[in-house]
């Protein structure tokens, strides 16, 4: 049979979704199961954001403004930017592979850490790129020193995950001086912050803060996580004019949706509520986290919403028997498993199933 698709795809893991919790539910014959698998933010739509939302829909049978001058208005000006410097997409994941779209070519370089963020290796192989993975530190985090070394004349773009998905490790600013000084300038660094709002300790430096100025740096945001829009699929980057035009060349038109722009404006509007809700998920984070290392887990300090639980080869086993009890994690073997912060009730129910995984 002729093949019609890459032969190198075959290769390439796919994204895998958390575990459905209607199937779970139904299959242990429960009224409902627990989700802690995919780093959602437990506490529902901000306020005013469904009513946005539904006037927006009314338009549906339009096309959404290309451009998203609104939005990209309310962005520059929350973070003090020129509007051309802001590049919005259809989530933070479909822009980094954008980003890699506009830098590489089959061939090239994408560098990152690992484990980190599932999706870089295939983003990268998706454009024909060729990943070069870094291997973690034994704490959990990103060896920069390591990464530098690695840099090839290859080398066009470079992802740094702070905080670290899935570990939850974050990188404090000397560190990121002295990677980002050994970074040739026409490598493109792209921070990637998905998580930035849930940061409390303050040695992690805020990337459009600290480094935003950098010609070759991009930082990367999404509002699905602690916005609470996953289910719209909204991110935006920040870059330096010249590199945001190259991006927009690229992006796939009208791919911020009518809806999900007028969500992320309505949301903009609800910075307090953001913050009194990031600060329950923190305050969660510390008692799981305290809790874990008590039941012996070798948690290490998480600066977002979830946490790493580094078992190793008893991954699978482990997320296998919290299901059984109607909770779902993310396992990512044979390294660890990632547990989203839920509501102080959820985390009881995972806390227990924990617990009761010790003997399985």
């Amino acid at each position: 049979m002729t093949r019609l698709t890459r032969a190198d795809l075959d290769a390439l893991p796919a994204y895998v979704p958390g575990r459905n919790v209607a199937d779970l539910a139904r299959d242990l014959g429960i009224e409902e199961a627990i989700k802690l698998a995919s780093n959602e933010v437990p506490y529902g739509p901000l306020p005013g954001v469904v009513e946005a939302v539904t006037e927006a829909a009314r338009q549906m049978h339009r096309y959404p403004d290309m451009g998203v001058l609104a939005l990209r208005d309310a962005l520059a000006e929350r973070f003090g930017v020129a509007a051309e410097r802001v590049v919005t997409g259809c989530g933070s994941v479909a822009l980094a592979e954008i980003l890699v779209k506009a830098t590489c070519l089959p061939g090239d370089e994408v560098l990152y850490s690992w484990r980190s963020f599932e999706a870089y290796p295939i983003i990268a192989a998706g454009a024909g790129a060729t990943s070069v993975r870094v291997p973690s530190t034994p704490a959990h985090g990103h060896d920069l020193p390591a990464m530098a070394a690695a840099i090839t004349d290859r080398t066009r773009l470079i992802f740094v995950c702070n905080p670290n998905n899935p570990t939850g490790t974050a990188l404090h600013k000397p560190e990121l001086d002295r990677f980002l000084a050994a970074v040739p300038s026409d490598v493109l660094v792209v921070l990637d912050e998905a998580y930035r709002e849930l940061v409390t300790d303050p040695e992690v430096p805020d990337g459009l803060d600290t480094y935003g100025d950098r010609a070759n740096v991009v930082v990367l945001r999404t509002m699905s996580k602690a916005w609470g829009l996953a289910g719209m699929r909204m991110g935006y980057l920040v870059a330096q004019p010249e590199v945001a035009a190259a991006i927009r060349k690229v992006l796939t038109p009208f791919s911020t949706s009518l809806v999900a722009q007028a969500a992320a404006l309505a949301a903009l509007r609800q910075e307090a509520e953001v913050v009194r809700r990031c600060a329950l998920v923190t305050a969660e984070r510390e008692r799981v986290t305290e809790a874990l290392r008590k039941l012996s887990f070798d948690v290490p300090d998480s600066q977002a919403n979830f946490v790493w639980l580094p078992i190793g080869d008893r991954t699978a086993s482990f997320a296998s028997a919290c299901e059984t009890r109607g909770v779902i994690v993310r396992g990512f073997h044979p390294d660890g498993v990632r547990v989203t912060i839920g509501t102080p009730e959820e985390n009881d129910a995972f806390l227990a199933a924990a617990e009761a995984a010790l003997t399985v």
